[in-house]
């Protein structure tokens, strides 16, 4: 028999409850990345660390010196594919920049701190091989959907320099939907398998680890107009923080999209979340 619990945060943040039609979604990610890698010059499941799921898929730009697009997909940290999420490329390399999906091993197989150490990992070895992408490794920009717009946070929240790199690796983000104060999902089902406590939950939510300093990116904060109350308010909040540090950031709440639409915008030839995107990196 199942236990009935008091979750008070999930109507908020359970958004394959709010969308019971949610795997129909699935289904065109699915089909749009199929599309998208047979139309470009890709190099699948490339490893960039010798970890559970660190592989990557690179596409590579049509010539030298390019800016570098990373995508992080979500999936709560807990499901979820970048074979599923190679459609926001499109639009970078069509506009003459490298992109790149990254996957991550999920929970509750390792835990959210292995994560972000993961997508750490990956953007260092990106800055290392970007010739593999005929790309410019002083022009990484990262994004990410919904986890993966946390994790895009974290990365911009990043203290590279004390892992040896350039402070402004990354030089820029698009995070949408993403959850930058992870204290709310303590009270949800999502913790049964991400298993956050307080202390990793405040250690890894972006909004308490702001960067300092000049070493702060451009950020992009996007969301669906149509979202919950509680992903708009994590989307305005962090911009607020951002700004707050004297970091540029931008929020944008897309009309007449929510949490399962919003996304099919990153990549997609004209739309303004993909102009934004491309803007920050110079193209």
């Amino acid at each position: 028999m199942n236990e009935q619990r008091d979750l008070p945060q999930e109507a908020g943040y359970n958004l394959r409850q709010r969308h019971p039609e949610f795997e129909e979604y699935f289904a065109v990610w699915e089909a749009e990345s199929a599309r998208v890698r047979d139309s470009l010059d890709c190099k699948l499941d490339v490893r960039y660390g010798a970890g559970p799921n660190m592989t990557a898929d690179l596409f590579p730009a049509a010539a030298g010196g390019a800016p570098i697009q990373v995508f992080i997909h979500g999936g709560y940290w807990r499901s979820m594919d970048k074979d599923i999420h190679s459609f926001p490329a499109e639009g970078f390399v069509a506009a003459g920049g490298a992109a790149v999906s990254l996957n991550y091993a999920l929970a509750p197989a390792v835990t959210l701190d292995t994560i972000v150490e993961q997508c750490r990992t990956a953007i260092e070895w990106i800055a290392g091989n970007a010739g593999r992408l005929n790309g410019n490794p002083d022009r990484i920009f990262v994004s990410g959907h919904s986890a993966g717009g946390h994790l895009t946070g974290a990365m911009l929240c990043t203290d590279w320099a004390a892992r040896g790199r350039p402070a402004d690796l990354v030089k820029g983000g698009t995070a949408i939907s993403g959850i930058f104060d992870l204290a709310p999902l303590m009270e949800t089902s999502i913790n049964d398998d991400v298993r956050l406590d307080a202390e990793a939950a405040a250690r890894n939510s972006p909004i308490h680890n702001l960067p300092s300093g000049g070493a702060g990116g451009q950020l992009i904060a996007a969301v669906g107009a149509a979202e919950t109350p509680e992903f708009l308010a994590q989307n305005r909040g962090f911009a607020e923080a951002w700004q707050a540090r004297g970091f540029q950031a931008t929020v944008m709440e897309i009309e007449g999209l929510h949490h399962f639409n919003v996304v099919m915008e990153m990549g997609r030839p004209g739309s303004a979340l993909t102009q934004a995107a491309l803007a920050q990196m110079g193209l």
